[in-house]
């Protein structure tokens, strides 16, 4: 964990098989997909189905993706989640890997929990792993875990922990919360990672550090443009570009979304296996959304199947 990870990064879908058990060679392929249209991985996010993955299971398709030359500085695996000990198994296969950086959620059992008690979750599992290699990047997601990273508790940690607490991902959807982010810390180095390529041409000017978005596994060509050439002539169209296929997706349940729409796409029905509690799309959703993508010239240049 030498080189900060800078730009667009998948939060990865992760394909199970009949039996929900996850496809490692559907995973590679995608992956692999991923870092040909220059982005990053972010496996093990919340579009990854991350909470219903066991610690064996991610450990193992991490490993997979490394012996498949999957280069491990092109990944942020999420190592975050309630229980400090799986935690930390997970943050130091990441350093032990060589990864960019760890996506860490807050234990979000818990609610009301206070910023003492998060700095001492965070503060606990940074000084188990004992690497000065570490890159911890904090991952705001108050809708779902109900335990927000405040800027207070950014603070804390960036007081204690300024070469190993270096970045957050904030999925709250909430603008004025990104900009505070970036206002308060991107100038002493902390990167912000906004979960949504349609704040791109915002965020950047303002310091971000590129997006972390669900729809990047969709239209990584199409985001990663965007993030190159937000300020050139072209950057009012290709962020256009890149909403239009962002509200498609962010209209339906996203997951199963996008894994119906590979599975259309590619004619390889298995990607669009979700693993309960999530249920796949139904059919007719699955129409409207293809209908519309049809109707926006979508398409997933070379990947596997096409």
């Amino acid at each position: 964990m030498t080189t900060r990870i800078r730009g667009v990064l998948a939060p990865v879908l992760t394909p199970f098989n009949r039996r929900l058990e996850p496809d490692v060679t559907r995973f590679i392929a995608h992956c692999r997909w991923l870092i040909d249209n220059q982005v990053g991985l972010a496996i093990f996010g919340t579009n990854s189905e991350a909470a219903s993955l066991s610690v064996n299971e991610r450990l193992s398709m991490t490993d997979a993706l490394l012996n498949a030359g999957i280069p491990a500085a092109r990944m942020m695996p999420g190592t975050g989640g309630c229980s400090l000990a799986d935690s930390v198994i997970l943050t130091k296969h990441a350093v032990e890997s060589g990864a960019s950086g760890a996506l860490m959620l807050p234990p979000f059992y818990f609610k009301g929990v206070s910023d003492e008690g998060l700095y001492a979750y965070y503060s606990e599992v940074i000084e188990r792993v004992g690497s000065d290699r570490l890159k911890v990047y904090l991952y705001h997601i108050p809708q779902l875990t109900q335990v927000p990273i405040t800027l207070n508790l950014i603070g804390t940690l960036r007081k204690r922990y300024p070469d190993t607490v270096v970045g957050a991902k904030d999925s709250s959807g909430d603008w004025p919360n990104t900009k505070a982010m970036i206002d308060n810390f991107a100038k002493d180095g902390f990167d912000v990672f906004p979960a949504s390529e349609s704040t791109l041409s915002r965020a950047l000017p303002l310091g971000a550090a590129g997006c972390i978005s669900a729809t990047v596994n969709m239209n990584p060509a199409g985001i990663q443009a965007l993030y190159q050439g937000f300020n050139s002539a072209q950057g009012e169209t290709l962020q256009a570009n890149a909403d239009v296929i962002r509200n498609i997706f962010q209209a339906v349940p996203m997951i199963p979304a996008m894994k119906r729409v590979v599975a259309e796409l590619s004619s390889d029905p298995g990607w669009q296996v979700v693993r309960p509690p999530l249920v796949g799309l139904n059919d007719s959703t699955t129409h409207s959304v293809l209908a519309a993508l049809r109707g926006a010239q979508f398409t997933m240049p070379g990947y596997p199947g096409l």
